[in-house]
């Protein structure tokens, strides 16, 4: 199955392989390192809370659009995959929110 976060994540890897920093944001992005991306990201999530708390649902939905945007890049320049995020959920799932915490390596 190929969802909306697979094909994303596909393009994200295509557009890192070309490399072509000047046309592509991706290339860009990952050309700017680690740092760079993961600040994006902060940006991104402090944008998502503000559209939750002063904006509407229409606003919302596009910094959350986004923040998963540079969250896929992120992760691609970790060499990581939604897959493994996915299966990471899928594990927590029908276990307390609190008792999977708890239980995680302090």
């Amino acid at each position: 199955m190929t969802g909306t976060l697979e094909k994303l994540e596909a393009t994200i890897a295509a557009r890192a392989k070309e490399g072509k920093a000047d046309s592509s944001y991706v290339a860009k992005q990952l050309a700017k390192g680690r740092l760079k991306i993961a600040q994006k990201l902060g940006e991104e999530a402090v944008e998502t809370v503000i559209a939750a708390l002063a904006e509407d649902d229409a606003a919302l939905t596009g910094e959350a659009a986004d923040l998963l945007f540079h969250l896929l890049i992120l992760l691609h320049e970790r060499g990581l995959s939604i897959a493994q995020v996915l299966a990471e959920l899928d594990r927590r799932e029908g276990k307390s929110g609190i008792a999977e915490k708890a239980a995680r390596p302090k």
